[in-house]
């Protein structure tokens, strides 16, 4: 269990290789240039959509969190086992929060990396982490962790061998090709060995799928409106909020398809274009993916990687497992 101190807790480096503006803006017109207008749901987490997610996560629709979370805890033994001394790199790693399942089962654990693209949110649920396991090495990196990169040369990290941890079912937010290259892009940030943890929601009733998707608190609501917020504060748009709604619908081929609608024919103006905008027309901002275990066991072997453990609920609703670097 995390211990009080009252010394000062360790020190939590911050590393910011967060994409430039000049990234959003250019990612932002070319999505809405297209046929179906599409915004990488990477930018709904800025620091006011991450305090929203993190409100989802709490939702009683939102079966995905708790069901992960007791898996974990019912597992933590047999997992911390099998991390070993390794060094904790955790993709998306939000408030830090199921990571704790993990550090209380390893009371030796060393050295944790968060990586996240939300840079206050990750940093301050970075110091809450550090403040509560003052013995463990905190470090923080805030970057899009689905495009290559360097983990930075820190000396906690030194030689130590890396294991992966992704939570949270965030992989289904990618197409199945890109979730294969992002594996693959992982194992290189992960090496030289950079075996993964990484939960994965399954396949089931969309009469379950779809309020977890579209809470009747409208939170949901909230978080993929924020993202309009965000490009008019950050970008100078003139999105008009009223003129939008949210919607989230499942697609018997496998996912969830969650959009923002436009209520009526209207224009939208961003760095001197115009944008319109027909009645009924979406902007898509997320997709989430459901495998089952086989599916995304294969998807994991086609990255490289081989499929050594995996841990479900009772209910088969959700999954975690433990892949092994093959190299």
């Amino acid at each position: 269990m995390p211990h009080a101190s009252t010394s000062t807790p360790p020190t939590v480096p911050l590393y910011d290789l967060h994409p430039p503006l000049a990234d959003f803006r250019a990612e932002v017109l070319q999505g809405l240039s297209l046929p179906q207008k599409v915004i990488p749901a990477k930018y709904l987490y800025d620091k006011r959509g991450a305090e929203l997610f993190d409100a989802i996560c709490e939702l009683e629709e939102y079966y995905l969190t708790r069901t992960e979370v007791r898996i974990l805890q019912e597992h933590a033994a047999e997992i911390a086992d099998l991390i070993g001394d390794r060094a904790l790199v955790e993709f998306g790693s939000g408030s830090s929060q199921k990571i704790r399942t993990l550090l209380d089962a390893m009371p030796s654990a060393a050295v944790y990396v968060a990586l996240d693209i939300s840079k206050q949110h990750l940093y301050e649920s970075c110091c809450e982490l550090a403040a509560a396991y003052p013995e463990l090495q905190a470090i923080a990196v805030c970057a899009d962790y689905t495009q290559p990169f360097h983990l930075p040369d820190h000396p906690a990290l030194g030689d130590r061998q890396k294991i992966g941890f992704f939570p949270g079912s965030t992989i289904g937010n990618l197409e199945p090709a890109e979730a294969i290259h992002f594996l693959k892009t992982a194992a290189e940030i992960l090496e030289p060995q950079g075996d993964f943890l990484i939960g994965v929601d399954l396949k089931k009733d969309k009469a379950i799928l779809e309020p977890a998707y579209d809470d009747a608190k409208g939170v949901s609501a909230d978080f993929a409106l924020n993202l309009l917020t965000r490009i008019n504060r950050e970008l100078g748009a003139d999105f008009d909020l009223d003129k939008f709604s949210y919607r989230a619908i499942y697609n018997p081929i496998g996912r969830i398809e969650m959009s923002i609608a436009s209520l009526t024919a209207q224009a939208v103006h961003l760095d001197g274009q115009t944008i319109p905008f027909a009645a009924g027309e979406t902007l898509r901002t997320e997709y989430s993916y459901k495998y089952s275990v086989e599916e995304f066991q294969d998807l994991a072997i086609q990255a490289g990687f081989q499929p050594k453990r995996v841990w479900t609920d009772p209910r088969n609703l959700f999954s975690l497992h433990y892949l092994h670097a093959n190299r």
